[in-house]
């Protein structure tokens, strides 16, 4: 018996439900590593097709025991600009897991929920949790996400009203959006907008594309997580209760 192998209900169950359970990869992925022979059983190479009791069976892959899925974590971070949303940059950039202890960056398969490109800033998710990373970010549960954006100029009431329409990026229509000006000095512009649709820069290309680019973005909060007093930099675990599904997000 392995106390490594991830607990599970008593008696044989397919390898690959098992490696996927154990939040690896997905089920067809695990076919594919069973397939390749990288997946052994007692010391020996399993097949696909092949079934283990994870409480009697010693499972393997690639030399290393097959481990328990990690309890789901998610954390808030304040995203700095210059800092990228990702686990590695190919360029050398620093990324959000950079931000993390050692302990937290390394082994808990944390990753980014979401994006925020390197130059904006604020709230950012990570989590470990592939079933709650989708429920965040899949465009039919439309989590509504908060910013405050500085713009180029001061826009009039009509600009701001095709804004609140929404602007067509791409070819396609955009869903509407809450906006309100905050307040405006030396030429500028201070306002507040809610999406809830997440498309690539959309907050960037349409400041651009209505004459009034941004200066400064930073998202305050995703769905009911707000960023409150978290200092730019820092980060917090968060209670399951304020992610959890039985507390849906508006």
């Amino acid at each position: 018996m392995s106390s490594a192998s991830p607990p599970s209900a008593a008696g044989p169950q397919r390898l690959q439900k098992l490696i996927a359970a154990a939040g690896i990869c997905s089920r067809r992925r695990a076919e594919e590593l069973l397939q390749a022979g990288r997946v052994q059983v007692n010391g020996h190479t399993a097949q696909l097709g092949d079934r283990a009791d994870p409480n009697a069976d010693t499972i393997h892959l690639d030399g290393q025991p097959l481990r328990a899925k990690a309890p789901a974590l998610v954390l808030l971070l304040n995203k700095p600009a210059g800092v990228v949303s990702s686990c590695r940059d190919p360029e050398g950039r620093p990324t959000v897991l950079d931000l993390l202890p050692p302990e937290l960056a390394q082994g808990q398969g944390l990753h980014p929920v979401g994006r925020l490109d390197a130059a904006s800033r604020g709230a950012l998710l990570l989590s470990n949790d592939g079933a709650l990373t989708l429920r965040l970010t899949h465009p039919r549960y439309g989590h509504r996400k908060r910013y405050r954006v500085w713009v180029q100029g001061e826009p009039t009431t009509e600009t701001l009203g095709r804004w609140r329409a929404g602007v067509p990026l791409d070819g396609r229509p955009s869903l509407p959006v809450e906006l309100r000006r905050l307040g405006h000095g030396r030429g500028n512009t201070q306002l507040e907008l809610v999406l809830r649709e997440g498309r690539n820069r959309q907050i960037r290309r349409t400041a651009e594309l209505l004459g009034h680019p941004v200066l400064d973005l930073q998202r305050t909060a995703i769905g009911a997580i707000d960023l409150g007093a978290l200092p730019e930099g820092r980060w917090r675990r968060l209670d399951p209760r304020e992610w959890e599904p039985q507390h849906p997000w508006p």
